[in-house]
């Protein structure tokens, strides 16, 4: 009983480790957003993120009103691509998980007139930049 329990405290450990936590930048346009980019490796080197954003207004709360907030991640030099919607509670909390195989990147957030957009069109509002 003694071992499982130093295991699964070596194992907490190791997680904990190898977490790192990005603060995210809010553009001038949402002064009081607030939020952070938690990252950590799966089992095939794969870089797993976790945004969390609090004081974000929803989109249709917006000056114009927005369709969603969209979740973008461009490497370095490269162009952006959507990974999903950010979906804000009714208390301005929101937040979102993906899988990506880059390692350095920017992770941004929009609001867009279009649900499911291609490319970024709005400013970005909230953003990190995301390296080992």
């Amino acid at each position: 009983m003694k071992f499982r329990r130093l295991l699964l405290m070596c194992l907490l450990i190791c997680a904990v480790a190898n977490a790192k936590k990005f603060p995210l930048a809010a553009a001038a346009s949402v002064p009081a957003a607030r939020g952070d980019v938690d990252i950590d490796h799966d089992k095939n080197g794969n870089t797993r993120f976790k945004i969390k954003v609090q004081h974000l207004a929803t989109p249709d709360a917006l000056t114009p009103p927005k369709a969603a907030y969209i979740v973008w991640l461009r490497e370095r030099d490269g162009t952006a691509s959507p990974q999903g919607q950010l979906r804000v509670d009714k208390k301005l909390n929101g937040s979102f998980e993906g899988v990506t195989p880059a390692k350095n990147f920017d992770v941004f957030i929009t609001a867009e007139p279009d649900a499911a957009p291609k490319t970024p069109t709005g400013e970005e509002i909230l953003k990190a930049t995301v390296q080992p």
